[in-house]
């Protein structure tokens, strides 16, 4: 009986011809952008590919195709015509503060949030009225911390006054500094193409072509796949261990435990990883883009620079330049392929080396092609106002900037829509036709869009022991 209470039985062995690689990035080769001349199969490929429905509209007889495109639409013109936020924003973005992350919908109404704050109970609480040391105050207090945190609640704050707002230098010509963004004719309708200008990072990473169905059957394949029961006592053999992870391991199997735990196919490859987040409520400091942050996906825990985007419906998302407390985003950034539902959690770096919660949500999709733009807003003022037409100033300073721009819609903040005609003179002046009378107080708008990708910024988080000196010291 001892000796069948200590038998060893082998539950699984790995077979080489059906284990998968452990290479997490893909072998990047530089020829491979380099471009052939296209076959005929190819081109008429292309052209079923962008063919584009056609647009039927009314317009008055014997005008152009041209002249037809300038024509705006109804369902266009209604929606500009809002408050002065609405139409900066576009009418495709919507806010997403509700408790659903993968959901799109509308704010809830501000009348329920009173009412709900109005049933709320509170506690008493007792305020001493001793006199405090200011001098010991100080010392606690880190100036540094509180000049970053300053600038940054003002940096978001001018951003939401003035939404994507930049002022066009003088000393460089706007189609230089602007020389990648480009105008969209609308930025829910208009096409963009996923697969230009990539950056070289995208040649390292894998991508799916149906990531749900990929998804379904691993998952499915995992389930009814044998392996470990529950209860069971097993020992597992990992080959390949380097010494450091060896040493740590024994450091921390007398203090904690040890979590193991396996992969599906293709979760250690790398991709672009997108994750719904929203604001903690004791979160209130602005999160910039890019901002190095310390993300628990999962099982996973590792240190990257998200961007940020508006988590809205379409093919293209508007770039976010903060994550603003009570707001709920769409975080992108390079990481180990993982598939969703996944809870995510997002901390900072305290100044005295802990970590704060400050966003949580869900992973929404590993999706290489999702289009984030960053949107520009150049602005002039009316210098003089006629029927149809009027004189704009300050947008531009050259002659060769105004018939650089000249094809990019018009928009301004009274909801009017209109186009460049000709250029005034040689310092900037334009003559615009719109499609009705400008106000004096009217601020007329060109809206410019580039697409950014996030940087690869990613580094594992792991978690050890060591012991030095006789201290416990904790290395991430």
């Amino acid at each position: 009986d001892d000796l069948q209470m200590h038998e060893t039985i082998i539950l699984a062995r790995p077979d080489p011809n059906e284990q998968v690689s452990l290479q997490r990035e893909n072998i990047h080769d530089p020829m491979d952008a380099e471009q052939t001349f296209p076959t005929d199969e190819e081109i008429a490929l292309a052209r079923d590919e962008t063919k584009k429905s056609k647009l039927i509209k009314r317009v008055p007889k014997g005008m152009s195709d041209y002249q037809a495109c300038w024509i705006p639409d109804i369902e266009e013109v209604e929606n500009s015509d809002e408050d002065d936020d609405d139409d900066e924003e576009g009418d495709d973005e919507m806010n997403s503060n509700g408790d659903n992350f993968m959901s799109c919908e509308s704010e809830p109404n501000s009348d329920d949030e009173f009412e709900k704050n109005d049933d709320e109970e509170f506690d008493t609480v007792t305020v001493s009225e001793a006199p405090v040391n200011d001098d010991k105050y100080d010392l606690d207090m880190d100036l540094q911390e509180e000049r970053e945190s300053w600038e940054k609640i003002k940096q978001a704050k001018v951003d939401q006054q003035w939404p994507d707002e930049i002022d066009t230098p003088l000393d460089i010509p706007a189609r230089t500094r602007f020389q990648r963004y480009r105008g969209l004719e609308s930025f829910r309708t208009s096409p963009w193409d996923v697969k230009e200008n990539l950056p070289v990072d995208y040649a390292k990473i894998y991508q799916f072509k149906n990531f749900d169905r990929i998804k379904q059957r691993l998952i499915k394949e995992a389930v009814e796949a044998d392996g470990v029961e529950p209860g069971q006592y097993v020992t597992v053999h990992v080959a390949n261990v380097s010494r450091t992870l060896w040493h740590s391991w024994l450091t921390a199997q007398s203090e904690n435990h040890v979590i193991l735990y396996g992969l599906l196919p293709h979760e250690h490859k790398m991709c672009v990883v997108n994750a719904v987040l929203k604001r903690s409520p004791d979160s209130t400091i602005p999160i910039k883009s890019k901002e190095k942050l310390v993300v628990q996906c999962g099982f996973r825990r590792f240190i990257v620079n998200p961007i940020f985007s508006a988590h809205t419906n379409g093919d293209k998302h508007k770039y976010e330049r903060f994550f603003r407390a009570n707001d709920t985003v769409v975080a992108t950034f390079y990481a180990p392929i993982q598939f969703p539902p996944s809870p995510v959690l997002c901390f900072q770096e305290q100044p005295d080396t802990t970590l704060k919660l400050v966003a949580n949500g869900v992973l929404m999709s590993c999706n290489p092609d999702r289009v984030v733009l960053k949107r520009i807003v150049l602005s002039g003022h009316p210098l003089k106002i006629n029927r149809k037409t009027a004189t704009i100033r300050y947008m531009f300073f050259n002659k060769e900037d105004v018939e650089y721009f000249k094809p990019v819609k018009l928009r301004t903040r009274c909801g009017r829509l209109g186009h460049i005609k000709e250029s005034l003179g040689t310092h900037g002046h334009m003559k615009c036709v719109f499609d009705g009378q400008l106000k004096s107080f009217d601020t007329v708008f060109m809206y410019l869009y580039k697409r950014v990708f996030p940087k690869w910024t990613y580094e594992d988080c792991i978690v050890t022991s060591s012991v030095d000196n006789g201290n416990n010291v904790v290395m991430a």
